[in-house]
């Protein structure tokens, strides 16, 4: 059975003191049995450290992003070498506001994916359609060029310490979710992807969890889909409401 995986990606929020609120309040009395959910959590980089040194033993810490190139003359950017460096086992890769707003392409994403599975991280890659794209009946082939551009750029051995986060844009911060049928759809072709592109053990190991919208509400039922794996949570992931999705994954099977 694959490992349940939460993630939760707190984007640009917090103050330093949110953020230790966030932690002592919910994160550091979550219960869970870690041997049926991984937890993982992505402050903004500024607030990393003291995450890592504050946070629970049964709680990782994932970067929300890493640079296209190693160290050197690129102010702003965060490489790998400096993420490995602190000790942060994840980082979050082609998540779809870095897409729209930062101008991320396909092929930058691959590209990122690389460097970061070269240096050991554990990759949570990003995959999703917008609106328009899941309207004119283009979902599987968006996904699939997004999942080739990885693929392009990875050995197989590599994909083992990849998670697949499908997240449509047109749920994200929208309060509009996947119906369970609809995520379960994407989710199935995925992995059905995995077995033909990369092989059947990338297709029985490797987790596909979905994001967009997801709240203690809904997570009971969209973690019932025989593919969905777990979730990347946004909004929720700063709520107490987050502790009830941990459960959802938990409680399932």
């Amino acid at each position: 059975m694959r490992r349940y995986f939460v993630g939760g990606n707190w984007k640009c929020n917090n103050t330093i003191a949110q953020t230790q609120s966030l932690i002592n309040t919910v994160i550091n009395k979550l219960v869970f049995d870690i041997n049926k959910v991984e937890v993982v959590v992505a402050p903004i980089s500024l607030h990393v450290p003291w995450v890592q040194a504050n946070i629970q033993k049964n709680v990782q810490v994932s970067i929300q992003n890493s640079s296209s190139t190693k160290m050197g003359a690129y102010t702003g950017e965060i490489s790998v070498e400096q993420v490995k460096d602190l000790g942060i086992p994840w980082v979050i890769l082609g998540h779809s506001e870095r897409r729209q707003y930062n101008g991320e392409t396909n092929e930058i994403v691959g590209k990122k994916t690389r460097i970061a599975l070269d240096y050991q991280l554990n990759v949570i890659a990003c995959v999703g359609e917008k609106q328009a794209e899941r309207e004119s009946g283009q979902t599987t082939q968006v996904i699939q060029a997004q999942l080739e551009s990885i693929k392009k750029e990875l050995t197989i051995e590599q994909w083992a310490k990849v998670v697949v986060a499908y997240e449509p844009v047109w749920a994200i911060g929208t309060g509009q979710t996947a119906s369970p049928e609809q995520a379960q759809e994407v989710h199935a072709f995925i992995r059905a992807w995995l077995k033909s592109q990369i092989g059947t053990q990338a297709e029985q190991a490797t987790r596909i969890i979905y994001g967009g919208s997801v709240t203690e509400k809904n997570a009971a039922d969209l973690i019932k889909q025989p593919d969905v794996d777990g979730f990347l949570v946004g909004g929720a992931a700063l709520k107490p409401a987050f502790a009830d999705i941990v459960a959802a994954a938990n409680n399932s099977r």
